[in-house]
């Protein structure tokens, strides 16, 4: 096959910055993908509606001319959150979900959940009024190892809390772990996964063998080559609970090249190419518009996109550039470590 034609797909898990940055990547995003859910984790964070809808402006400024992009904005959660404000949000449409981020997880969220009973009330309101909660979901106790956080979130903090709150509808963001897979795909409803670009292709070998490669560093931290597997099969499957959610994460290289690198990969740009190569190696390109542009929209209530786009396979691998330029310092491009050679036709 040497072209595939699919609905225009969305990014069901963004990060985007703000200002100089968010100028510098997010034309990266609106090139491709009609709609992204929008990370909330700012300095200081996106925990009201009034931030939500300042912080969408800004998007939509920065948006280049003649881009179609609707950014779908979260608020996050606190254990101060009024549940009154997220209930006006949600009714006024512009609140799409709620993120969870457990205090200490990942970059900017130590203003995040410490205890979970303190988020009940908001929790519970969103369950009554339908809205999704977005988790990360990791532990970040001490005691347990960097690459069993999934596996024991899943036991200690998720399952408990579907077992209260069974109408609540989650999204287990960025899945990488058959742990994960095998939990969202013995659910019996209200459950679904999101799966990176980054970790359906690297392993932890990727980061820790030959030196240590900062930029393959992301958190959920990738692991054993056996999750990135069972990764593969979730998201090549067509199973409606499993869609895209880039969690692209730009930072500078200076942040990301020093004692204490930031989490995070960059694949907005080359997100596309990347899956089509994927899904093309799993004998799966005909649910590769499932997991980009169809599962997403269903599981979130909103209609598939109309506008179509093509891929298209060259002999020639496609050249992206190693790294983008953006008024806050230069930020490294994800490299696949194999040549790309599907790209998105305009």
């Amino acid at each position: 096959m040497k072209s595939l034609k699919i609905r225009r797909p969305d990014d069901w898990h963004l990060h985007l910055r703000d200002g100089a940055m968010l100028e510098g990547v997010v034309g990266d995003t609106s090139r491709d993908f009609a709609r992204a859910i929008i990370m909330p984790n700012l300095v200081p964070p996106v925990v009201t509606t009034a931030d939500a809808i300042a912080y969408r402006d800004r998007i939509l400024k920065a948006t280049p001319s003649g881009d179609s992009f609707t950014p779908l904005m979260t608020l996050y959660l606190t254990e101060q959150t009024d549940p009154d404000d997220v209930e006006k949000g949600k009714a006024s449409g512009l609140v799409t979900a709620v993120k969870l981020y457990p205090a200490g997880a990942t970059t900017n969220s130590h203003g995040g959940v410490r205890d979970i009973e303190k988020a009940m009330p908001v929790l519970e309101r969103m369950a009554k009024i339908g809205l999704p909660l977005c988790v990360h979901g990791e532990v970040t106790t001490p005691e347990i190892d960097i690459f069993d956080r999934e596996a024991v979130f899943i036991e200690t903090v998720l399952d408990p809390l579907r077992g209260r709150l069974p109408e609540l509808k989650v999204t287990m963001e960025h899945v990488t772990t058959a742990d994960g897979v095998d939990y969202i795909s013995s659910a019996s409803g209200n459950l679904a996964g999101t799966i990176t670009t980054h970790h359906l292709i690297i392993n932890r070998n990727a980061i820790l063998v030959g030196g240590i490669k900062p930029h393959y560093y992301c958190l959920p931290v990738a692991k054993r080559e056996n999750h990135r597997l069972a990764l593969r099969k979730a998201a090549t499957s067509g199973d409606a609970r499993f869609f895209l959610g880039t969690d692209s994460a730009p930072h500078v290289d200076p942040l990301k090249e020093c004692a204490c690198g930031c989490a995070g990969i960059y694949t907005s740009i080359n997100t596309m190419s990347c899956l089509a190569h994927v899904f093309e190696q799993e004998s799966a390109l005909d649910k590769l518009e499932a997991f980009a542009s169809l599962n997403g929209p269903a599981w979130y209530g909103l209609p598939a996109n109309e506008e179509m786009i093509s891929l298209v396979k060259g002999d020639e691998p496609v050249s992206f550039p190693a790294r983008i330029e953006t008024g806050d310092g230069t930020v490294t491009v994800f490299d696949p470590m194999f040549p790309l050679h599907w790209q998105v036709q305009r």
